[in-house]
């Protein structure tokens, strides 16, 4: 398991828990032996369910956690989605934590595979931002790709992202570019360079330099996606972001651009509605 989730398994667990579960401490002797089912009250697409096994062997290892739907699947209101059995007062005791990440996460993954077919059959693929939970963005990303998405940078190291700020700090457009590349060739390093433009004459600014691989094209209406998308005709790759509502990327998809990012997929998300019940 990736140390970055064990560790905020760890916190959620320490915050819920506290100094022990005093209902099921006074309801329960402690010898008592349950099978209970996770169960789908609402459709949407799964994710969490192998996450919610791990944190059940995190509260005791006693407990038994059968997965009988994959994540990435889709499911709808009734489906079973684990059986977990073992001692009753574990169980209850992991509960909450296991339902408020697979909630969470399957949520985020039911919107993302909206956003997702509704590029299908183009050429544009959807990315995720760094708009998530803090703390959570290792299993909000996970649960964008179940959905369908494609993650985008996962964290600061990961590329180089100009934006604004950068630019205003950097004295330009040109300078920026030509910092990162700097830098980035006196760290050896391979990241990407991307740079936020909201203006034709940045853009021709950024081609002139020769060093960006992608252009976020940032807050631009439709009419102004495809006459920069035109603009750039290939010598890199494309980004367009700000405003992207579900009903509007069929439309932005046909201005070309190779990549819409989306911060509402992790941001503003539905928790799908799941229960654990007893046997």
């Amino acid at each position: 398991m990736n140390p970055l989730v064990e560790a905020i398994v760890d916190l959620a667990l320490r915050e819920d828990i506290g100094k022990g579960d005093v209902t099921t401490e006074a309801v329960f002797s402690g010898a008592e032996q349950a099978e209970a089912f996770f169960v789908a009250k609402e459709g949407g697409i799964l994710a969490g369910n192998a996450l919610a096994a791990f944190i059940a062997a995190r509260v005791d290892s006693r407990i038994q956690f059968r997965q009988l739907i994959e994540d990435g699947s889709r499911i709808k209101r009734g489906d079973l989605i684990a059986e977990i059995t073992g001692p009753a007062g574990a169980i209850l005791t992991a509960e909450r934590t296991c339902l408020n990440f697979m909630q969470r996460m399957s949520g985020i993954a039911t919107k993302t595979n909206r956003f997702a077919a509704a590029l299908e059959g183009t050429n544009t693929r959807l990315l995720d931002t760094r708009k998530t939970m803090p703390g959570q963005r290792w299993t909000d990303k996970l649960a964008v790709k179940l959905g369908g998405g494609t993650n985008h940078r996962f964290c600061l190291d990961d590329m180089y992202l100009i934006k604004e700020n950068h630019i205003t700090v950097a004295g330009g457009v040109r300078q920026a570019l030509q910092a990162c590349a700097a830098h980035r060739e006196k760290l050896g390093g391979t990241q990407k360079i991307e740079i936020e433009v909201v203006t034709a004459s940045q853009i021709d600014e950024v081609l002139e330099t020769g060093i960006a691989d992608i252009i976020l094209l940032d807050n631009m209406n439709n009419k102004e996606l495809t006459e920069a998308v035109q603009r750039i005709n290939g010598a890199a790759q494309t980004e367009a972001s700000g405003n992207m509502t579900l009903e509007r990327l069929p439309e932005v998809a046909r201005t070309g651009v190779d990549f819409v990012s989306a911060g509402s997929i992790t941001h503003s998300v539905h928790a799908l509605d799941i229960s654990l019940l007893f046997e």
